[in-house]
């Protein structure tokens, strides 16, 4: 009798490590970093944003947070190097000269959406306070010209605002900001051109505390409102401070530029995640977003659950996100490492395939 309760006992640990291996080597796949594919490199130039267009052209910007910022915003060329957008005059201010109209100053982040390009101009210089009012410019993709500026209304931003990133709504019709220089979301009319604040140093904007964890070594920055994305089958939109935990949304029936309602009763505080920087959502309704302590690319599913999609040196502050025929293209600003000189740094513009073009969970 012994015998075969022990035979038993030995199949059952067999069959169990059996499982436990499948399930092993699914997650592996999963965080398999070596899918990263390298798009694009930049020496001496650190890269924040990307976007693709519904045709496949990529643009990134740079922020002026030193000097000796070649461009501002760049169109990546396949075979070729990448080039200014729309042109060279746009992007050749300088530190030290007089604000331009029609000169980039401090970009942060770029979104194409449909047949335009949202350049979101921060007019902020070395991390300093707002040099005249932030604007979002809007280029026709078609002839690379000007076609709308948004310009922030005076109650829309303090001085030491830092206006971080940007999603239209269709549906609404408004564009929806983040501020990660002081909390709080602005809301554009897109007819109008009329602003709004919202959230205004609410805890659901402020950051939750002055540092980020690498390796036993402390980031000092105090981050506030940062990722922001758009849930347009559900009509929410959800943010995250930068340096913080939790994931927050609240309906875009809320976001009303001509309505001073208060609307702090309607956020909800979705779930605890780790720190990112940019958020996005697929086609599918997972959201996309970086453990930037851990060096990974984790995403929420629509029930809630999450996962990591890729983790590794590869992915060294995976800063934003964009999605174009089944790739998470991703940029590496890598915040954490730079110092005073980054001539000799190289960041990069990089692939992964999404979970729907890989093994399903």
């Amino acid at each position: 009798m012994k015998i075969k309760i022990l035979s038993l006992l030995v199949i059952f640990l067999l069959l169990a490590c059996k499982n436990g291996q499948k399930k092993g080597n699914k997650t592996d796949e999963k965080n398999d970093s070596s899918a990263i594919t390298e798009v694009e490199s930049f020496k001496g130039q650190q890269v924040t944003g990307v976007t693709s267009t519904d045709k496949g052209r990529l643009f990134v910007n740079f922020p002026r947070w030193r000097k000796g910022v070649n461009n501002s915003v760049v169109e990546i060329i396949p075979n070729s190097d990448p080039e200014s957008y729309p042109n060279e005059s746009w992007n050749s201010w300088e530190i030290g000269e007089p604000i331009a109209e029609n000169k980039f100053i401090g970009v942060q982040s770029v979104l194409a959406f449909e047949d335009k390009l949202y350049v979101l101009d921060t007019r902020s210089q070395l991390f300093q306070n707002v040099m005249d009012a932030p604007r979002i410019f809007v280029f026709d993709l078609a002839t690379a010209t000007l076609s709308k500026t948004y310009t922030l209304e005076e109650a829309s931003y303090h001085k030491d605002s830092y206006i971080n990133d940007l999603r239209v709504d269709k549906k609404k019709n408004r564009i929806y900001l983040t501020d990660s220089g002081h909390p709080g979301l602005v809301i554009v009319d897109i007819d109008s051109g009329k602003t709004r604040r919202v959230l205004n140093e609410h805890s659901s904007t402020t950051a939750e505390q002055s540092y980020l964890t690498f390796s036993e070594k402390k980031w000092e920055n105090t981050i506030h409102s940062d990722g922001i994305a758009l849930d347009t089958e559900n009509e929410r939109l959800f943010y995250h401070a930068l340096t913080g935990y939790s994931l927050y949304s609240i309906s875009t029936d809320a976001l009303k530029v001509e309505d001073d309602e208060p609307i702090e009763d309607q956020v909800t505080f979705e779930t605890k995640t780790a720190a990112p920087d940019g958020m996005i959502f697929d086609g599918e309704g997972n959201l996309y977003f970086a453990d930037l302590e851990h060096h990974k690319i984790q995403y929420r599913t629509p029930e809630g659950n999450i996962y990591t999609l890729a983790e590794g040196e590869q992915i060294r502050w995976a800063d934003t996100f964009s999605i174009y025929e089944g790739y998470l293209y991703f940029t590496n600003s890598r915040i954490h490492e730079v110092g005073a000189d980054i001539s000799s740094m190289t960041f990069s513009l990089n692939k992964i395939k999404l979970p729907s073009s890989r093994e399903a969970h």
